[in-house]
């Protein structure tokens, strides 16, 4: 008998993804049912009398759709928060937070009540880059935390309510109630618009967020890298499958101008958001220049959008933030 003809005397054959051997291990992967580990042991212990298998493993696994039926839950209510956008990335260390936080001032210049929460709940940088780091918060009535207001925008965030150097250590249920409660149970005030900075990737947490929250759009942060634009693309499925409207694509670190002799260098590819949206029949929303004076301020917690309102970085900001409101209203 073959690997599969055994897997069938365990599991239908509609759940058997696949049956293969590798070099001596056999992985059998079952999709789209529940766990059950005395079918699996059985099943790794027939495996090892075949002639050739030294290991053998059961993987269980389910599709997107089957994630999604299996999460669905209430809403989570926010009051006074009008809108909801979420500031999201296929990967990690492609300026997301820093363009969340730049794009919440920008609005905010733009007569918006704007408040940003920071959901990247294992790697939170909006405290450092709004200059409230090591500051924790604070209840004036016992029942709602008050948000931080610097620069003329509400926000707070898990990095408020633990030392910096504190790794996280929690699995998506505990993460997710985390996120809720300090989500929730904020007084936020009158707000026109939200940004949540999302996590990387497309996990739990992030699946958990689109689910929970009516997000009015998703914008989508990538560098022109191709190996970060594969992964912006599964973040764009992912959001449309659960339903969320794509705002659009920001291209960050998109180029750097030489101050010294204005030479143009294309570090990270040539327009790869751009034509990305076209394919994708997404907007662009605008591109994000590299530069050193966004990473530094960034840094010392004064983003270049209030620390320098008349440079051409903020000027891309801005327009950015233009598109995305004009896209809203439409």
């Amino acid at each position: 008998m073959n690997l599969e003809e055994i897997a069938l005397k365990y599991f239908d054959k509609e759940h058997i993804e696949s049956a293969k051997n590798f070099g001596g291990k056999a992985i059998i992967t079952i999709k789209n049912t529940e766990e059950n580990s005395s079918l699996a042991n059985s099943l790794k212990e027939e495996l090892l009398t075949l002639e050739g298998i030294k290991k053998a493993s059961v993987i269980f696994t389910k599709t997107v759709d089957t994630v999604l039926a299996d999460s669905e839950s209430a809403k989570w209510q926010i009051n006074g928060v009008k809108k909801i956008i979420g500031i999201a990335s296929g990967k990690g260390g492609v300026g997301k937070s820093t363009t969340a936080v730049n794009l919440a001032l920008a609005l905010s210049n733009l007569g918006l009540k704007t408040a940003i929460f920071d959901a990247d709940i294992y790697g939170p940088s909006i405290p450092t880059m709004l200059g409230f780091e090591d500051t924790p918060p604070i209840s004036l009535d016992g029942k709602l935390f008050e948000p931080f207001c610097n620069f003329g925008i509400k926000a707070t965030s898990i990095g408020a309510l633990i030392k910096k150097d504190t790794p996280l250590i929690w699995r998506g249920a505990k993460a997710n109630g985390a996120i809720n409660q300090l989500l929730t149970e904020t007084n936020w005030g009158e707000i026109d618009l939200m940004l949540i900075d999302m996590p990387p990737g497309t996990g739990d947490i992030q699946i958990t967020l689109s689910q929970s929250l009516n997000f009015d759009g998703m914008v989508i942060v990538s560098t022109p890298q191709d190996i970060a634009l594969i992964d912006a693309v599964k973040g764009i499925n992912m959001f449309k499958k659960i339903g969320i409207k794509i705002l659009g694509i920001v291209e960050n670190m998109s180029y750097y101008l030489c101050e010294k002799c204005g030479h143009r260098a294309n570090i990270f590819g040539y327009q790869g958001a751009k034509q990305t949206a076209l394919e994708l029949k997404e907007n662009f929303l605008g591109e994000i220049p590299l530069h050193l004076s966004i990473r530094e301020n960034s840094d010392n917690g004064t983003p270049i959008v209030m620390a320098n309102p008349d440079s051409p970085y903020t000027k891309a900001y801005e327009q950015i933030a233009k598109n995305i409101v004009k896209i809203l209203e439409n």
